[in-house]
């Protein structure tokens, strides 16, 4: 009888196992590249279906949001500007991608190389550019962006954090 206790227990292992990959192979898969994109708009996304191409996480809000198109019309999603910044640093086609970001003044996809940021916007990712259509005093450029998110100047610095927000 003993013997029979380890036995049973690897088979009840294996069955909880084997029933969780079932689950999860049921539920919805998350979507991280969207094809046949070839008007280079940005697409409606779903909410907590959609999955930021550099870090992974879920995007639950379009709020701080990005898109960023392929000359190909493939598609890649982001829930924070600087997690754009950081994957474009290491695609081919950077300078003949179209981008797309939410904007906090108008809630509404823009061109994001001609949008402005706030340097100080709570982001998912804590980086803190918040993308707008109309320029305000202490907004920079997607030129700067790109800049301060490659010197790793962004909220996720204490010293940056200090400097702008006094916290």
């Amino acid at each position: 009888m003993k013997k029979l206790i380890p036995i049973v227990m690897i088979f009840i292992v294996i069955a909880i196992v084997i029933t969780i990959f079932l689950s999860m192979s049921n539920q919805k898969k998350m979507v991280v590249i969207h094809t046949g994109n070839n008007a280079k708009v940005p697409v409606d996304i779903t909410l907590n279906h959609f999955q930021d191409t550099q870090c992974g996480m879920t995007i639950t809000s379009k709020e701080n949001s990005a898109q960023v198109i392929s000359p190909e019309g493939k598609t890649w999603f982001f829930d924070d500007v600087g997690c754009m910044v950081l994957w474009l640093e290491k695609i081919d086609f950077k300078e003949q991608a179209v981008i797309w970001v939410y904007s906090h003044d108008t809630n509404k996809y823009i061109d994001g190389k001609t949008a402005w940021y706030s340097r100080i916007a709570k982001t998912p990712m804590s980086y803190g550019f918040g993308a707008y259509e109309a320029k305000q005093e202490g907004f920079i450029d997607f030129n700067q962006v790109i800049l301060y998110m490659q010197r790793g100047e962004n909220l996720t610095d204490p010293y940056v954090k200090q400097k702008l927000l006094g916290k």
